[in-house]
């Protein structure tokens, strides 16, 4: 069942309204980790923000993709001026931003360049580590909670299902998403650079996640020679510890067991900071040696402040950005076919969406051909009673037949003649010569790129 607000009256049915797609939000690749920071979203503010969605008008549907990587909202609207307005309005308040700091970070998306946009991010081409395959898990968890919560329908849903597929072939048709713990690898080159190696190395591992299993898999790998895992949860410290042969323990061991460490990795996913700077001076103030800290959480685990103690050098994902880009360039090939793979996938949903829109004057065009046929054979009942049933069949057979044929060409030509923009154009042109009421087709969407 579509929600009441994706219908509107026509010929006293309820027709789905006419909507086009649009995605509003910020990236890595326009934001400062600290504004991203600002924007996730918790749990809560999920819930705020759909029961939102359901009250503008503005937005037909919606899906909120809140990651380390971007904040972004997904929407289907009636046009692209007010939809922007909406979800602009839409982060503002229930994050807290005021407009002004959205400004230049600020990206949107309209029909299929919103498209495009998704199946990219899905596939992992649109993250800091390119091929993340993270990512493709929180495209489909963040349809799940939109679907949970009553705001998607038919456009948006299939979207994200198409979305699936496209990152499903990328992975399986290229080398891209081979290296999923490109963060972490990139973090301990680093860590080695500034520690003269790590073999022999003591390690501290914040938190149970994947990011963190990662962490401690490429650390034992690099020849580290204790890594211990500390966490809030001690069962899922354990669990981790267990799986990987590390140490482990609860968080509040962290300013004690700092004191032995060489190197912190830190992804605990927790809303506020986790190493404050004062708790990092206190455990290196009688200390030669220096502290490698590395932050993959957003929103942060780590004090900035952290960098200005002498002896620590403190790394987040800010930091990795250079070192990740540098290593992302020598995929060339790969990334080649995973944006002719896009491409082909934009196209399909692209036909099959156009499709959907023509769907009801087909369907109309087809029900006028089957009424001729049938007063035709009214007209001509008493000349048809004096055959046999076979040739009756056949005869009606045949006149059904003749009618598919000239409707046929028609409806393949609107098919192929329709293109973003045209597809009102061509179907008035058919209502018109068939005589089909034409409050059967959607309204064309606005295409502008600015608001």
């Amino acid at each position: 069942m579509l929600p009441r607000r994706l219908l509107r009256p026509t010929g006293g049915t309820m027709t789905p309204t006419p909507m086009a797609i649009l995605v509003l939000g910020v990236t890595h690749r326009t934001a400062s980790v600290d504004l991203l920071e600002r924007l996730a979203f918790t749990d809560d503010d999920l819930a705020k923000a759909y029961r939102r969605i359901a009250e503008d008008p503005a937005i037909l549907e919606g899906v909120v993709l809140s990651t380390c990587n971007r904040v972004e909202v997904y929407a289907a609207v009636p046009g692209y001026h007010a939809g922007f307005q909406a979800l602009k309005r839409l982060l503002c308040e229930t994050r807290g931003i005021e407009p002004d700091e959205l400004a230049p970070p600020l990206v949107s998306h309209y029909e299929d360049q919103a498209v495009r946009h998704l199946f990219e991010v899905a596939a992992g081409l649109d993250s800091m580590v390119l091929g993340e395959p993270q990512i493709h898990a929180q495209v489909r968890e963040a349809l799940r909670i939109a679907e949970a919560e009553g705001q998607v329908g038919r456009t948006l849903t299939g979207l994200f299902h198409a979305a699936a597929r496209t990152g499903r072939r990328v992975r399986a048709e290229t080398g891209v998403g081979a290296a999923p713990d490109a963060f972490v690898e990139a973090g301990a080159d680093l860590a080695a650079e500034t520690l003269g190696g790590l073999r022999g190395r003591t390690a501290l591992v914040l938190g149970a996640g994947q990011i963190s299993a990662l962490a401690v898999q490429q650390l034992h790998r690099r020849g580290v020679g204790t890594v211990r895992v500390l966490n809030r949860s001690l069962e899922r410290a354990r669990a981790l510890a267990e799986r990987t042969g590390a140490e482990h323990g609860e968080l509040e061991e962290l300013p004690a067991a700092l004191a032995e460490a060489d190197l912190v990795v830190s992804a605990t996913g927790a809303a506020g900071l986790v190493l404050h700077a004062e708790t990092l001076r206190a455990a290196t103030a009688d200390r030669s040696r220096p502290l490698f800290v590395l932050d993959l959480a957003v929103p942060r685990d780590v004090e900035p402040a952290a960098a200005e103690i002498p002896g620590v050098r403190l790394v987040d994902i800010e930091g990795l950005r250079g070192v990740l880009a540098e290593r992302a360039a020598g995929a060339a090939e790969d990334l080649s076919r995973a944006a002719a793979i896009v491409e082909e996938e934009v196209r399909r949903f692209a036909l099959r969406r156009r499709a959907e829109h023509l769907a009801p004057l087909i369907t109309a065009l087809r029900r006028r051909g089957e009424e001729v046929v049938a007063a035709e054979l009214q007209r001509f009942r008493s000349e048809l009673a004096s055959l046999e049933p076979e040739e009756r069949e056949a005869v009606e057979a045949l006149a059904r037949g003749i009618v598919a044929k000239l409707l046929h060409d028609p409806i393949v030509r609107l098919k192929e003649l329709s293109t973003p923009g045209s597809e009102r154009t061509h179907a008035r042109l058919l209502a018109q010569l068939f005589d089909l009421p034409e409050d059967l087709l959607e309204a064309a969407p606005e295409h502008r790129p600015e608001p």
